[in-house]
């Protein structure tokens, strides 16, 4: 049988350039090579389109060194119309085929990927994808219009305000009032951003000037949330089989111990201070009442692809923090470890979304 031709893309535009490319080394590592035939293209901070090194350990990601796309000169040539699949490439050699593709995998973190931008122009050439579509993947990006939409559907979301620099420089002080009303700490968010780069925890009002600057630094709006005492907890969700429900992980924990919060270095360059826990110690009708949540929070943005559903758990409620249309993938990142312990593997993961796209 003829292996399936899959595009694996990653780097990109975005803040998070660095851990989508931490995220295709794991892909590289662990597809399944007797199924798949791999097209490596990876994006430059400028927006270029390379052809890659099919190189896992070029990719690894660690404390000392962050992995980039870095412009070699070629340039990936997409399809020019929906009648064909053909990808070229063009180098020193002139231009080449690299034949036709199957599936692309866009695994991209953030804005111009992970935010519906990528998944259009997909869609505009009539190539098959992995992961949500352009609407879910654009709502599920803005933290604002996802807290909105599962508001609208009954999903228990924190409170929340959502303010711009035009807003402050109108009337700051109704604005912040507005933020003030949602009582300290608070947490301070660019709206479309993820890996917690721009995030600032404020423990007094006196840093939220800095903490807004930061902030706008990634993004025009800006989120303020209340903070909400109690547990960090995550599960993976995947669409149903053959019309069926969709599928929900076991509970994974971030248990915070000497850091203000779950922080980009704790994330991903193992700073101290964190431990991720799968799976949760959760009851039986805890871990019924998330896996419903999460459902009714997937299947309100659009049901597709896959999602990692973030919550707070403080005993008695959750609370769904952030819905993530494509997650962290590296081996060590809860989606899918949580998937591990439910008794997938990593290789069976990639090549279960690379089928459902296919």
């Amino acid at each position: 049988m003829a292996r399936t031709a899959v595009a694996v893309l990653f780097g990109g535009r975005s803040s998070e350039h660095s851990i989508s490319s931490a995220t295709a080394g794991g892909v590289l590592r662990a597809i399944d090579r007797d199924r798949f035939d791999v097209i490596p293209i990876g994006i430059t901070r400028d927006g270029a389109f390379v052809l890659e090194d099919d190189d896992p350990d070029k990719f690894a990601l660690d404390k000392d060194r962050l992995p980039d796309v870095v412009d070699n000169g070629t340039r990936i040539l997409w399809p020019d119309s929906t009648l064909t699949r053909e990808l070229r490439v063009v180098d020193a050699d002139g231009t080449r085929s690299l034949g036709d593709v199957d599936v692309v995998f866009p695994i991209l973190h953030g804005r111009f990927g992970e935010d519906g931008t990528i998944q259009g122009m997909l869609e505009l050439i009539g190539l098959p994808y992995v992961g949500a579509g352009v609407l879910m993947s654009a709502i599920g990006m803005d933290k604002h219009a996802t807290k909105s939409v599962l508001k609208s559907a009954g999903v228990p979301v924190v409170p929340w305000v959502t303010v711009t620099r035009t807003d402050l420089a109108r009337d700051g002080d109704l604005w912040r009032r507005r933020i003030r009303s949602l009582g300290l700490p608070a947490f301070v968010k660019p709206a479309r951003a993820g890996s917690s780069v721009g995030v600032s925890k404020v423990s007094d009002w006196s840093e939220l000037d800095a903490a807004l600057d930061v902030a706008f630094a990634e993004d025009a709006t800006v989120l303020v949330e209340q903070a909400i005492t109690g547990r960090e907890v995550e599960c993976g969700v995947l669409p149903g089989v053959d019309g069926g429900d969709p599928r929900v992980s076991v509970a994974g924990e971030i248990v915070v111990a000497g850091r203000e919060f779950y922080d980009f270095e704790a994330k991903y360059l193992d700073a101290p201070g964190i431990e991720l826990v799968c799976p949760a110690d959760l009851q039986d009708g805890e871990l019924r009442e998330m896996q419903r949540i999460a459902v009714q929070a997937f299947e309100a943005l659009g049901g597709e692809g896959l999602a990692r559903v973030d919550f707070f758990f403080t005993g008695t409620e959750f609370f769904v923090n952030e819905v993530n249309t494509m997650p962290g993938f590296t081996p060590i990142s809860m989606f899918p470890k949580c998937w591990i312990a439910s008794g997938m593997t990593y290789p069976e993961l990639i090549s279960e979304l690379i089928d459902a796209a296919a």
